[in-house]
């Protein structure tokens, strides 16, 4: 089965999808890359819809989080208290109709807490024998919450299940059903009391994306809405099969070379050793991104055009995921803060100054 026709067996919720699912498996139809992905492009617009009945704008923020899913990725959500972080998380689980499971991560959280731990059974005749009780990190969408109010030790726990999609418990290796995701929620005013993650443990996100304030009129939705007290429901779109398939057709979309080499050169700029970096990235940065900065370029990049229904990736493709890829991959060092530069400014200075690919035009 081709992937163009493998992702329409997991089902989408959609009665008038399933029934020309049902015509095309009469005639012997097969559905070309690009219809399928101009059908993936409208579901995706469905699935915006039923999330907007509950939150209001975030537009940017939504769309990086379905990239980061559909490309197996992790979010770091990153923003003050009150801006519905929490509730978007659950409301996209309840869209995607895949198990979701909460953890408030507290410094007194320990890792079997996470994980999960061997208990201690017996039986009728008396013989006893460890039993394994599964922790809520056996799901398909992880939520924790203030990650950054845990130890480090308990932040580790996280590392296995994201990179290997497994968990060791003594000897015994433990495989997680896919689909399964990370989305970890901290609050970047508040440093009492918190552990700032490390470097190695940010470098397994994918995105860090900033949530910031309503505009105007979108706050006035929001106290609208909520004075009058109403609860929206919102419909099923995706199964965790359909999720499966989804993944293998995005990363089904097409990277020309051109674009591999401008997401390489980007990222290179980002060092300051680097002989392609930039004369203000070496005064300006301590330490740049790595290869998997240009890895999730590229998959970000990928996701972006298939939402929009493309079967090719473009430079604002990846100029569109660059800012939440790179952010938490660049540091700057003590004359970035004395010039007043943060990494946001740094990345986007390099997106403004490298030169896009020089495509060569057909002639006939």
């Amino acid at each position: 089965m081709c992937v163009a026709t493998a992702w329409l067996a997991g089902g989408f919720r959609n009665n008038s999808l399933k029934k020309n699912d049902q015509e095309d498996s009469v005639s012997g139809k097969q559905r070309s890359l690009g219809d399928v992905l101009q059908e993936f492009s409208q579901h995706r617009k469905v699935m915006e819809t039923e999330l907007h009945k509950v939150i209001v704008g975030q537009e940017d923020v939504i769309e990086q989080v379905f990239a980061a899913i559909f490309t197996k990725g992790h979010c770091l959500l990153e923003g003050v208290p009150g801006l519905a972080k929490t509730l978007m998380v659950s409301t996209i689980a309840k869209i995607l109709d895949v198990n979701f499971k909460r953890i408030q991560f507290t410094p007194d959280l320990m890792p079997s807490d996470i994980t999960g731990t061997n208990v201690l059974d017996e039986d009728e005749d008396g013989r006893r024998q460890f039993r394994f009780v599964e922790g809520p990190i056996f799901t398909n969408i992880l939520l924790a919450d203030e990650i950054n109010r845990t130890p480090p030790k308990t932040q580790a726990a996280l590392l296995q299940a994201m990179q290997e999609r497994e968990i060791t418990i003594g000897r015994t290796t433990y495989n997680l059903a896919p689909p399964f995701f990370t989305i970890a929620t901290q609050n970047p005013i508040e440093q009492e009391g918190t552990y700032p993650l490390p470097e190695a443990q940010l470098d397994r996100f994918m995105f860090n994306i900033k949530v910031g304030y309503p505009t105007a009129d979108d706050e006035e939705k929001i106290l609208s809405a909520s004075s009058r007290n109403e609860k929206q429901e919102v419909r099923k779109v995706l199964s965790a099969k359909a999720i499966v398939n989804l993944q293998k057709l995005v990363h089904s979309v097409a990277v020309s070379d051109y674009i591999i080499k401008y997401v390489a050169r980007l990222v290179r700029s980002t060092r300051p050793k680097d002989e392609l970096a930039p004369g203000f990235v070496k005064e300006l940065v301590d330490w740049g991104a790595g290869p998997r900065a240009g890895q999730f370029l590229i998959s970000g990049g990928k996701a972006m055009a298939a939402m929009e229904g493309r079967f090719s990736v473009g430079i604002d493709d990846i100029k569109k995921v660059a800012m939440p890829v790179l952010r938490h991959r660049v540091s700057t060092n003590f004359q970035a803060q004395a010039e007043g530069m943060t990494t946001e400014d740094v990345i986007q200075k390099l997106l403004d100054e490298i030169p896009e690919p020089d495509v060569p035009k057909f002639e006939k």
